[in-house]
């Protein structure tokens, strides 16, 4: 699934004449384009679909959607490490789990 989420700017440069910002997906931080919203600012918020801000967002819209995606384990999904989620789809145990249970067998 390919989502439209919401994150925050954290800082803006301009590389090979284009606009790019680090956004914070609620913790996961990715380099998107901006030039579809050529005036976001540091600290505004904004929906990232592939990787390019497609339109500006208010905080509030934001955080509750941005909780919203993580209680029903979509952030994950979205962002998670692909290897993990690969090998959990095959039915492998998540490395914390694997740690537990070496734990558990000492």
């Amino acid at each position: 699934m390919c989502l439209a989420v919401p994150g925050r700017v954290l800082d803006i440069e301009e590389r090979d004449g284009t606009r790019m910002a680090n956004v914070d997906f609620g913790g996961v931080v990715k380099e998107v384009c901006l030039e579809y919203l050529p005036d976001l600012q540091v600290g505004e918020y904004a929906i990232v679909h592939v990787g390019f801000a497609l339109q500006r967002l208010d905080e509030e819209s934001a955080r509750q959607t941005l909780e919203l995606f993580t209680t029903l384990g979509m952030l994950q999904e979205e962002f998670g490490d692909p290897w993990e989620l690969a090998a959990e789809a095959g039915g492998a145990p998540r490395p914390a789990e694997d740690q537990a249970a070496q734990e558990a067998q000492q």
